[in-house]
């Protein structure tokens, strides 16, 4: 029994945006919550189980959207004649896009400061950046770019202890690739890497390998026995490798609560993404479109296919109605946790995630299809 590519093509825009909603909760607390951030990884003794609870689904949303990246290139790939060199054309020219819309448009959503004097490099550029290395990187035999990129994953977390200050070349390119740190450009200008590439780079290129599980015409049966092997194989590991609490991750710690310990064992390091950070959240990333696979389930979920359909044109008007209804909400109610506008629960952030993913939901349908209809804009490609 085999699936159409549509079918197939739809679990995967089912999954991209289920984790674009929960990217949505994770940026609504980081707007209206900002009086109890959150440290990487958590301090569970000061954070509350919700707001726990809250921030570990967020975590699914950067691999999973980086995993199937590489998927969709793939797949983007397979449907030309000379896959190879169109995909790798299209990953260097959309991620030096995405490097460029970092700089230029996110930045100034989260800050509202042009020009800046703080830049974040954070998600958007992380994909660019690996898009851009997996523009070269796909060249390579399947077998050996597996192992590169599960070497990258498993491996990295070694490199940890490696630490450099300054901002020469070499300490430069450390810190984009490892260390989340400060680079000064000018007096006037600093930069954050918040998202380390490294491992990201290598999420990118085991999307790359996993691609022909979904060639055209392939077994649908053989493709969701390999994704359930391959997500609850990533899950078993966790739990192996955590409960050893020797590599991987800070360590976890048995605390005076059940709760506590809980939250304490699944309390994963994001920047840059540890080991078992990436095996939790691609395990469940990988069941999960095991799961879509299923009609009903893909009846059930079919609104978050329209907005997987469109996840760039949806962060971007996500993060200015954000910030417009932030700055609103100030105007009208002042400061009223310690310097910020918050609400008092999180429950509140997910009731407002609820409204504002409804209200979204429509303009990005809107600009779904019309993308769909006009395939022969060009530019069309990058949104």
């Amino acid at each position: 029994m085999t699936h159409s590519p549509a079918s197939r093509l739809t679990s995967i825009d089912q999954l991209r945006g289920t984790v674009i909603v929960l990217m949505l909760l994770d940026h609504v607390r980081e707007t209206f919550y900002l009086h109890a951030q959150v440290a990487d990884p958590m301090a569970v003794d000061q954070v509350e189980p919700a707001l726990f609870v809250s921030r570990l689904l967020a975590h699914l949303c950067a691999p999973v959207f980086v995993l199937l990246t590489g998927l969709s290139a793939w797949l983007y790939a397979s449907g030309k004649p000379d896959g190879r060199r169109a995909a790798s054309a299209f990953l260097l020219e959309r991620g030096l896009f995405l490097v460029v819309l970092e700089l230029l448009v996110v930045n100034f959503a989260w800050t509202l400061q042009f020009p800046p004097s703080v830049v974040y490099l954070q998600v958007i550029w992380a994909i660019g950046i690996s898009m851009i290395a997996l523009a070269g990187l796909l060249w390579l035999p399947r077998g050996a770019l597996a192992v590169l990129a599960l070497a990258v994953i498993a491996g990295h977390n070694l490199l940890d202890g490696i630490r450099v200050q300054g901002d020469g070349a070499l300490a430069v390119l450390w810190k984009v690739l490892h260390q989340r740190d400060w680079i000064t450009v000018t007096d006037g200008l600093r930069l954050r890497t918040s998202y380390p590439v490294l491992p990201w780079i290598g999420v990118i290129a085991l999307g790359w390998v996993i691609g022909p599980w979904f060639a055209r015409g392939g077994d649908a049966l053989l493709r969701q026995g390999r994704l359930w092997l391959a997500g609850a194989g990533a899950l078993l590991a966790f739990v192996l490798l955590r409960a050893i609490n020797a590599y991987g991750d800070s360590p976890w710690q048995s605390l005076a609560t059940l709760g506590n310990t809980l939250m304490s064992f699944f309390n994963v390091t994001k920047y840059p993404p540890s080991l078992l950070f990436l095996l939790l959240t691609l395990g469940i990333g990988l069941l999960l479109l095991r799961l879509y696979e299923q009609p009903r389930v893909a009846r059930a979920l079919a609104p978050l296919a329209d907005i997987g359909a469109a996840p760039m044109f949806f962060y971007l008007l996500h993060l200015y109605v954000l910030k417009l209804l932030y700055v609103l909400a100030e105007a009208r109610w002042g400061q009223t946790h310690g310097g910020y506008f918050a609400v008092d629960h999180v429950a509140s952030l997910w009731v407002i995630t609820a409204v504002l993913a409804l209200a979204l939901y429509w303009p990005t349908r809107a600009f779904a299809r019309f993308k769909a209809r006009r395939r022969d804009l060009a530019w069309l490609r990058y949104l």
